[in-house]
């Protein structure tokens, strides 16, 4: 029998995403929304449930959620309802939660994924750099709807005690869109690389930072297998608050080993709820899983239906950025970049920005992309920052870019300089004037350093007369060395074979 389950099992995946809305204000309640700040110092008696209070509607949340409808091809419901959803939590003061059940505020979406290809195989002049080849996949979104999020237990004992459990409140009440997948997900892969283009597209958009770290983007994943062949669905177990990428795929593959392991011996999965042990990398059952009857769904009485006009609809509509995939297609057909070199550049929305500014000053869109992906993205994967973190500017880059480009710095030069700029800016010309940096590129300097050059080392000139690279680099060398690497290495190199081999 095959070690791989996914050889005789196909899993059938689906995702519930709860994403923080960018909001200075909860959903119900005009608490602020702040991360960071002390326990229990944001809360309000609405986010309470204390007698007497009444909810009322962050008008703002409502925009976003049409944002993200929009932004995923989904339908903007006009109506929807506000419900309470009851179990009882110690992090869930009210004994209920205001969320939507069967009127939510967007449903019927998709959003598109890459996945790798079946063949293995890339399309023409598209793989680059040890790049996977790849395709793109729609997903289904079946619904996405409003709700508030419940406060935070604290079970570290470092913080709360051995024995005991601390309530922070400050996340109850904040502002959640909860975005259902369809089940059409079919490897972690396909999960991972689902969240991530999710992600993309909230912060694209502007309604959400979706910072993992900050419990701003969490994840449920539902899992079933079914025999290879087979269409009927297998019993799904539902694993809890993931909240990175790799503990999603974690989780996603532990579970699929641990049904598998079930079915072969002949048992029955049961409808459970889930956790994930990163550690020992396994799966365990927290409890059996509650269904909608068990949280006993009503109208919420203090809230009437929320009603959408088209004109809001189109206002926002009229207000939206361009998205990943669009900017994916003029990136493609404006600039001429490959599917790879794209990939990177609309990873982000700043970073694709940052780009087209490079590319407008220093008026190169290929040396523009070359210097980003390359030595930009090793400082921010170096430092662990966005683009907006760095002190250098596109036009700190694209004059660096127009001085190599225009013969005034080498690229050595400009490479070495690059790290300064990203620490602390400054302007690259001044700073190559003040330092002596400028390129020597007259010919008569050039030639006479390899003349010189050429003179001193007879063995190795002979070795270059008879092919020998190696010697050529030698010579090269110490022709930059005696120009203090100001040369152009290619002119150099261009001028000693030149006189050499005539």
């Amino acid at each position: 029998m095959s070690v791989d389950p996914m050889e005789r099992y196909e899993a059938v995946i689906g995702l519930e995403v709860h994403t923080h809305l960018k909001t200075r204000s909860k959903l119900f309640s005009p608490a602020p929304v702040r991360y960071g700040d002390e326990p229990n110092h944001n809360v309000h008696p609405i986010d309470l449930g204390m007698p007497g209070v009444l909810p009322v509607l962050n008008e703002k949340v409502v925009g976003l959620a049409i944002r993200l409808g929009l932004a995923t091809h989904s339908r903007v419901n006009q109506r929807s309802v506000f419900s309470r959803k009851n179990y009882f939590y110690p992090d869930l003061p009210k004994g209920y939660q205001i969320s939507q059940y069967d009127e939510p505020i967007v449903s019927k979406g998709w959003i598109e994924i890459e996945v790798p290809t079946d063949s293995g195989q890339p399309a023409a002049g598209e793989k680059k750099r040890g790049e996977t080849p790849k395709e793109r996949r729609r997903i289904g979104i079946t619904r996405a709807h409003l709700e508030e999020d419940a406060g935070k237990s604290i079970h570290d004992a470092a913080v709360a005690g051995a024995d005991d459990t601390h309530i922070d409140l400050n996340r109850a009440g904040v502002p959640l869109l909860e975005i259902v997948s369809e089940p059409e997900m079919r490897s972690p892969e396909e999960a991972s690389a689902y969240l991530r283009a999710l992600r993309s597209i909230l912060r694209y958009i502007d309604v959400s930072d979706a910072d993992m770290e900050k419990g701003q983007f969490r994840c449920d994943a539902n899992i079933s297998l079914r025999r290879r062949g087979e269409s009927r669905l297998g019993t799904r177990t539902e694993i809890k608050n993931l909240n990175s990428f790799a503990s999603v795929e974690g989780a996603i593959k532990a579970e699929i080993v641990r049904q598998a392991e079930i079915l072969d011996d002949g048992g029955e999965i049961l409808q459970a709820t889930m956790a994930y042990d990163p550690q020992r990398g396994r799966t365990r059952i927290l409890r059996l899983k509650e269904n909608a009857d068990d949280y006993r769904y009503f109208d919420d009485p203090d809230l009437i239906p929320l009603i959408i006009q088209d004109e809001e609809i189109e206002a926002v509509r009229a207000d939206m950025p361009e998205l990943p995939d669009e900017k994916r297609v003029r990136f493609q057909d404006e600039y001429g970049l490959s599917a790879y070199d794209v990939g990177v550049l609309i990873s982000s929305r700043p970073l694709a920005e940052f780009f087209e500014q490079t590319a407008t000053a220093c008026g190169s869109a290929k040396s523009a992309v070359n210097w980003i992906t390359r030595d930009l993205m090793k400082e921010l994967n170096e430092r662990g920052v966005d683009v907006g973190e760095l002190a250098i500017t596109p036009e700190m880059l694209g004059a660096l870019i127009r001085l190599v480009d225009e013969g005034r710095l080498t690229a050595r030069s400009a490479r070495d300089l690059f790290p300064e700029l990203a620490e602390q800016g400054g302007d690259p010309e001044a700073i190559m004037r003040v330092r002596g940096l400028e390129a020597v590129s007259d010919p008569g300097v050039i030639d006479g350093s390899v003349e010189e050059v050429v003179g001193a080392n007879a063995k190795a000139v002979e070795s270059v007369r008879a092919g020998d690279d190696k010697a050529l680099n030698f010579l090269m060398g110490q022709v930059m060395k005696a120009t203090q690497g100001k040369a152009d290495p290619t002119d150099v190199r261009r001028r000693l074979v030149e006189r050499i081999r005539g």
